[in-house]
């Protein structure tokens, strides 16, 4: 069944609905999500959003901060008008009726401001430390306000509809008209056709054995948008949580780094500390540089995990600013006011991802992307803490006008698309073939591409990876689709990426540490890995490398 709107959103985050909210006012819109729709990485953000709005704090102090973790990959002009227009957007989520955290006997407009690693001021505005909680269900609450937006919940996106793969064009400009989409109730494939089609589906955490991210993180729009010809940069850059906790009834539960923001400190199971052999700005040294140090620490020692004390808080204290966090650690015995947490790192961001311009537009026409799924300039080689809650509605703020400004002139009815073609395809009982490759393609990702990496490690990567990929495609094409084999085949295409990307890159540098090049080259590596694949192969083959000098640019 053919299903036509204005604007086809993938994914319920914020930068999903804040997009969605606006181009309402434009036309019908449909939001497609493979869970409910309050299923999304922004829910399970603890820490904050980080924004200039304090009369102590200042625009170029939060340039500065991005720049520096960025380690010489961000984009100057991008950063400066995410800073610029974050305050903005702020007001713009109030008033949509997000509840940011206030002082205690204050204005009415003073908000108890954060500050995580890697910032100079406290600027991190929060909800408690529930800070997505609490901006997904305003802006659940605004969208269902909205009469043109409709909400597809279990409703998986499984392949991008371009003209290419249509009408046989080739060099030509491409442009995606729509997606397939996969009904998992009622078991059948809807044919969804738009004007515009925003990628917001989150990030990729899924591929690797331990993450932060929640289970629909496995990197489903960069999965989509490579096979459908779009350029993907820097995807070697995945940022690992240093503090997520260690207990073997937890499933990979974040402690935010709000909580070293508030004086928690490092320590090894002796109680000694050691961030100070790292930065000088010890337990709040940038992420890379935290997650490295623990790796390293704990490769010396043998042990499993790292301490991280804030014993020197009271209880009240602590329930008041986390109280979030001090419950479920009550729930797995740990009393953060008397025990230090024990920790270990666990992949959490991606700073790479669908390359886009400043208006949020992919290298395919009529192909959006923003928030964790797109690669943008902001985070360069390491994401800034709480810089993404940020990135996401300030590039669907500018995707939204060149939208607008683009809608008048967009004209695809004229080309017809064919319902999904199963192809024969057949019902399978081998769901342990499913499973058993999922869990090997997370433990080889965790293994070999990890927070440090060598030629060694990522050769082997590839071998193996390219396999698995080659026996899940070809399982994919025999047999009827299901939720748990679309995401199985998207982690194995994001892994290849993120493997490819790596081996790119002949330094060390942010997120990227690679053994043999231990030393940052600034002469010849401050330049973006951009990849795309190979017109000629099939998924998954090696794909075709495009090289790009300098950062990131704007004219694409």
């Amino acid at each position: 069944m053919e299903k036509e709107y204005d604007f086809l959103v993938l994914g319920s985050g914020i930068a999903g609905l804040s997009f969605a909210i606006k181009a309402a006012d434009l036309g019908s819109v449909a939001v497609v999500t493979k869970k409910s729709k309050v299923e999304s990485n922004t829910n399970y953000a603890q820490g904050g959003i980080a924004a200039v709005t304090d009369n102590d704090d200042t625009f170029e102090s939060h340039i500065q901060d991005t720049l520096k973790s960025g380690a010489g990959l961000c984009k100057e002009d991008v950063v400066r008008f995410v800073v610029t227009e974050g305050p903005e957007r702020i007001r713009e989520l109030v008033e949509w009726g997000v509840n940011f955290t206030k002082m205690e006997n204050s204005g009415p407009d003073t908000y108890d401001l954060g500050r995580e690693g890697g910032h100079s001021r406290r600027r991190v505005l929060h909800a408690e430390d529930l800070t997505g909680r609490e901006i997904e269900r305003a802006l659940i609450e605004k969208t269902a306000s909205k009469k043109n937006i409709t909400i597809f919940e279990n409703f998986f996106a499984i392949d991008l509809i371009c003209r290419s793969k249509l009408t046989g064009e080739k060099g030509a400009t491409d442009r995606c008209l729509g997606a397939y989409v996969f009904d998992a109730d009622k078991d059948v494939v809807h044919t969804f056709r738009a004007k515009f089609i925003m990628l917001t589906t989150g990030g990729s955490g899924k591929v690797y054995l331990i993450t932060t991210n929640p289970d629909i993180a496995t990197g489903d729009g960069v999965a989509m948008a490579y096979r459908a010809g779009a350029e993907i940069a820097n995807m070697g850059f995945i940022q690992f949580h240093p503090t997520c906790l260690y207990h073997p009834d937890a499933k990979s539960f974040l402690i935010s780094e709000a909580v070293r923001g508030e004086g928690a400190e490092l320590r090894l199971k002796d109680g000694s500390t050691f961030m100070e052999k790292y930065h000088s700005m010890k337990s709040l040294a940038p992420r890379d540089v935290v997650a490295q140090a623990i790796d390293t620490e704990l490769k010396k020692s043998g042990d499993e995990y790292v301490l991280l004390d804030i014993t020197h808080r009271d209880t009240a204290f602590l329930m008041k600013r986390f109280p979030y966090i001090y419950n479920r650690c009550l729930e797995f015995g740990i009393d953060m006011a008397v025990d230090p947490i024990p920790v270990v790192p666990a992949a959490h961001y991606q700073c790479g991802g669908v390359l886009v311009n400043p208006f949020g537009q992919t290298t395919i026409e009529g192909l959006f992307a923003s928030g964790e799924v797109a690669c943008t300039g902001l985070h360069g080689a390491n994401r800034l803490a709480s810089n993404s809650l940020l990135e996401a509605p300030v590039f669907s703020h500018r995707a939204f006008l060149k939208a607008q400004e683009l809608l008048p002139t967009v004209d695809t009815d004229s080309i017809t698309i064919p319902p999904w073609d199963p192809k024969g395809a057949t019902e399978s009982d081998e769901s342990i073939v499913v499973s058993n490759n999922w869990e090997e393609i997370r433990m080889c990702m965790w293994n070999y591409v990890g927070i440090v990496r060598s030629n060694k490690r990522l050769e082997r990567a590839k071998r193996r990876i390219d396999m698995i990929a080659g026996e899940i495609e070809e399982y994919y094409r025999n047999f009827t689709i299901t939720p748990n084999l679309l995401e199985l085949r998207n982690i194995a295409t994001v892994a290849g990426v993120i493997i490819e990307c790596s081996c790119l890159r002949k330094e060390s540098r942010g997120l990227h540490y690679n053994l043999d090049y231990p030393d940052r080259d600034d002469i010849n590596w401050v330049r973006d890995t951009v990849v795309k694949k190979d017109s000629n192969g099939l998924d998954h083959k090696p794909i075709h490398i495009k090289g790009r000098d300098g950062p990131l640019t704007n004219n694409m």
